[in-house]
């Protein structure tokens, strides 16, 4: 099984709460190998001050009443996330004790992007030597090997083979997924 991302539904106005729950609750029932990131998605939006006209940069939630989790769909972690206090179900699943349907990464890259985040982890998820394929952009369908992680703009350097010779490019990581 791998992980993968759910959107689970939540009383609107509870998210950050039901995030802190549902991560002491993995966390406190040893199920961290199972229950990854819990994200509440949010943009920040520029708004100007009525009376005063003064703009302030805030936060806002792009979808009130949903978080994202990144899981393994296990019996245990489905029970987890379910019966924390706020949750009142998944998003994708026809109910009747059916499992949800996880997002694909084309939705979860939109959705993380948005907010300057990868859906894929450098350091814990993605490693020097690990094999990728890549998913988008020019070279989409190839596979290749991480060569450097530390290029600090989101992107990482990644060796493919071109036309029998290993050449080295620059690829963002909505653009790969790991093989």
């Amino acid at each position: 099984m791998q992980k993968e991302w759910y959107v689970v539904n939540t009383y609107s106005g509870h998210e950050n709460k039901v995030k802190e729950k549902l991560e002491m609750r993995a966390s406190s029932m040893g199920l961290e190998d199972y229950i990854f990131r819990v994200v509440v998605p949010e943009e920040t939006v520029i708004e100007k001050d009525k009376k005063t006209g003064v703009e302030k940069a805030k936060q806002k939630k792009m979808f009130p009443g949903y978080i994202l989790v990144e899981m393994i769909m296990t019996d245990e972690a489905w029970f987890i996330v379910r019966n924390t206090p706020g949750v009142t179900g998944f998003i994708g699943s026809s109910g009747k004790g059916a499992k949800p349907f996880p997002l694909t990464p084309a939705e979860v890259d939109n959705i993380l992007n948005s907010m300057g985040m990868s859906r894929i982890e450098i350091g814990e998820g993605l490693k020097i030597e690990d094999s990728i394929k890549v998913i988008g952009g020019p070279f989409a369908n190839m596979y290749g090997k991480v060569k450097n992680l530390e290029t600090g703009n989101g992107t990482i350097e990644v060796a493919l083979d071109l036309f029998g010779q290993e050449t080295i490019v620059e690829l963002e990581l909505s653009e790969i997924e790991q093989a």
